[in-house]
């Protein structure tokens, strides 16, 4: 018979293309997670998995059997649920900033709802210091979000370098002040760019404004002006503008959760969050878009 953590440590392989991701994904060492495969392998009684030194990529009958793996977890994840009757009716309030909601977030809450089919998700896309006061006011039971200075009772998700973004042919004077595009205000982005503008005496200039992730980098692209947003969110037909253009570094951004941790269900959904973190590195993946 196949044994379901076996072929868990097989789907994660597969997916994360690593031993390694496969380990910090499922709290197990290196070795064990080799142990897995090969207890699989032995089942099976062909290889599942294709290594080099620089790649791992299923064989045909390992293509085969995670076709079917995914469907067996996630019929095993659907049966415990409806079992156990787990959140039946139960609701979260989440509160999350657009660029989130609009690239990996949502493939994490269906993946989350489809494993708790009893709960039902609410989603609010905003500003983060909106979504934060309205945490503050038990409107919501979840805020991921982003901001540039520490947040009193707020986890850490991750850091990134924020950049100026631009077209690839777009050229500003060294004494000129700097075409902005930015969301509106308040905006951690904004705030912390024009910030670090005055800390070299240049000044901003906002040429495009929208509440928009996806307006503000059509705009960047459109040559409009430049947008502060993480590297990793930077998109084709834009490049990086730094000190070799007359523009200042901007502070790394601070990517975080705020919940009540005494909430099973909301501790469940950051868990969750920070396994997609893992195995994306929180990056602009169009499998996540």
């Amino acid at each position: 018979m196949l044994n379901l953590t076996l072929l868990r440590t097989f789907l994660e392989i597969v997916e994360n293309s690593s031993f390694a991701v496969a380990a910090e994904v499922l709290s197990l060492t290196p070795s064990a997670v080799s142990g897995h495969v090969r207890r699989l392998e032995e089942l099976v009684g062909k290889p599942l998995l294709a290594r080099t030194t620089r790649t791992v990529r299923p064989t045909p009958e390992g293509e085969m059997l995670y076709s079917y793996t995914r469907e067996l977890l996630r019929l095993e994840q659907e049966a415990r649920a409806k079992i156990t009757g787990k959140y039946k009716d139960a609701r979260l309030r989440i509160g999350a900033s657009e660029d989130f909601a609009s690239t990996w977030l949502p493939q994490v809450l269906r993946a989350f709802r489809n494993s708790n089919p009893g709960l039902t998700l609410e989603l609010k896309v905003g500003m983060t210091v909106k979504l934060l006061n309205d945490y503050s006011q038990r409107r919501l039971d979840i805020v991921i979000g982003k901001q540039w200075r520490p947040i009193e009772g707020a986890e850490l998700l991750w850091q990134e370098n924020v950049v100026w973004a631009g077209c690839d042919d777009f050229a500003i004077a060294e004494n000129d002040h700097v075409p902005l595009v930015a969301f509106p205000k308040p905006c951690v982005l904004r705030e912390s760019a024009t910030e670090a503008l005055a800390d070299v005496g240049r000044a901003a200039r906002l040429v495009f404004e929208s509440p928009s992730f996806a307006g503000c980098l059509s705009a960047a692209l459109a040559g409009f002006g430049l947008t502060p947003i993480a590297r990793s969110q930077l998109k084709p037909g834009l490049r990086v503008f730094g000190e070799a253009d007359g523009l200042p570094s901007i502070p790394n951004m601070q990517y975080l959760c705020l919940y009540d941790t005494q909430n099973t269900l909301a501790r469940e959904l950051i868990g969750a969050v920070r396994e997609t973190g893992v195995r994306t590195r929180f990056s602009y993946d169009p499998l996540f878009a």
